[in-house]
């Protein structure tokens, strides 16, 4: 039997996700999508950025998640790591920013995300 929700949030694909019991959480089934993965093509060095607004931070399954990525992706030289970038309000020009819990500024992300480290 299919489950009602009202989501009103994701993709039309994420809300059918949520909507079949076969595959719900209770079962252990889990899903997270990854914001962003950032890369120079020049260089071949990249990343994974998880962005949250409003000063939100990843769940306990989220970051579980992310560390099984982290852990795969590890041995790739290129790879730079699995990062969460966390907006006061939703972007940089609206309010302070943390980067893995740490405040920065605009040239400091602007840095980050140009692989400077």
């Amino acid at each position: 039997m299919t489950r009602q929700r009202n989501d009103n949030h994701g993709t039309e694909f994420g809300n059918w996700l949520r909507q079949q019991s076969e595959i719900d959480s209770d079962l252990g089934f889990l899903t997270t999508n990854i914001d962003y993965m950032w890369t120079n093509y020049h260089t071949g060095l990249w990343m994974m950025i998880e962005e949250k607004r409003h000063g939100a931070q990843p769940k306990r399954w989220q970051r579980e998640m992310f560390g099984v990525i982290e852990a795969a992706a590890s041995t790739d030289a290129n790879y730079r790591g699995f990062h969460t970038l966390v907006f006061e309000h939703t972007n940089p020009d609206d309010g302070k920013m943390w980067l893995d819990g740490e405040l920065i500024d605009t040239p400091q992300l602007l840095a980050f995300l140009r692989f400077e480290e």
